[in-house]
Formats: structure tokens, sequence, C-alpha cells
């Protein structure tokens, strides 16, 4: 197996304007993939997000840091580089959201990278490309329905 690229596609009933302020702001993140996101969404905005009960303590945070920012066609960022470090193609994984509108709503295209620059030997890679496929394919079936009741308010 590569182990290089995941990709998604979706197709989601909202405006290209919705669903970028989906994917890309802390506030409707948390409501379909982290359970916590603190970060600016600006080229350079570094935060982080947060899964598990943060609260209670037994959460973990992951280092989260803006690429790009343009609205409404590109959000990406770089996570899980270690504290203190500026994340790069060799510490931290790169995900992008590519918007376009289509058929009166949007197509997005989420692909992430990075397993292979990491340095780790093949077992390492195989379990973090499986763990983030099996997440990805967890949460991304969440994002049109969101998205649709949000722009449904807008």
């Amino acid at each position: 197996m590569e182990y290089g690229t995941i990709e998604r596609e979706i197709h989601i009933d909202a405006a290209p304007e919705v669903v970028f302020d989906v994917v890309s702001s802390p506030e409707h993140l948390r409501e379909w993939w982290p359970d916590e996101a603190e970060f600016p969404v600006v080229p350079g905005g570094a935060g982080r997000i947060g899964f598990g009960d943060i609260a209670g303590g037994t959460g973990t945070w992951v280092r989260f840091q803006v690429v790009d920012a343009m609205p409404p066609r590109l959000f990406s960022f770089r996570w899980t580089h270690e504290q203190g470090q500026e994340p790069a193609p060799d510490n931290s994984f790169l995900v992008v959201f590519a918007l376009e509108p289509a058929g009166g709503g949007t197509l997005l295209r989420m692909t992430e990278s990075g397993f292979r620059e990491r340095g780790w030997d093949t077992a390492k890679i195989a379990a973090e490309y499986a763990e983030h496929v099996s997440g990805w394919d967890h949460f991304l079936p969440k994002l049109p329905a969101y998205a649709e009741k949000v722009g449904t308010r807008a």
C-alpha cells in the first residue's frame, strides 16, 4: 500500500461560503470534527484542536496551524506537530479542503498528506495512515448534514 495521501470527495447542499465557514471556523469545526478547537482563521494562525473529554482531563490536544484561508475556495492546515516546533512537511500532516460550486451546492475535496515524510518506519506509517483513514471516514460524513443545517440558517 502507498500510504501517501488520503483523498475524499463529498457533495454538500450548501453554498461554498457556508461550507468554507464550516471547515475553517473553530465554532463550526466543534460540531462535526474535534471536541474543542482554538485557532485564528488566518494564514499562519496557530492553535490547537482537542479530542475527548478535555474539561475532564482525559482528552488530547493536538497542535494545529492554518496554512491557507482563501474564502470560499480553499482552507488548509498542518497538524500533529510537537509543541514548540514550527509545522513542516517532515513533522506534521497537511490537510487541504478545496471547494468549488457544483449543482447548487459545493463539491468539497479533502486531502491529507505527509505520512511518508515523517521519517517513520513502514509499520508506523501504516498505523498512522489507517488511523487517519478511519477518523476521516467517521467524521467527514457528519459534515454535509451540519453544513446544510448552517446553510438554511444563513
